[in-house]
């Protein structure tokens, strides 16, 4: 499991300053406790281009996946929310 956590870790490393920040931070901070489900979305989250996943935290426009926008909302922009970056 720890080979996987690095793996997802490195994944948060990201071109655009804002979600590259707000990842790496979550990862950081948060990251350790999710659930084996929650780290599996993450990861496919993180597939995602950097402007789509800012449109959506930032803009809230949709990116198309229900399950995606509910963990995003309920982990990434909150985290944002609360200054943790």
């Amino acid at each position: 499991m720890s080979r996987e956590i690095n793996r997802i870790k490195w994944k948060c490393r990201r071109g655009m300053r804002e979600i590259d920040l707000l990842l790496r931070e979550f990862s950081r901070n948060s990251m350790k406790n999710l659930g084996e489900n929650d780290l599996s979305i993450f990861d496919e989250i993180l597939n995602y281009d950097d402007q789509k996943l800012y449109d959506f935290i930032f803009k809230n426009q949709p990116i198309g996946n229900k399950e995606h926008e509910v963990f995003i909302d309920k982990n990434l922009k909150t985290f944002s929310k609360m200054g943790n970056f």
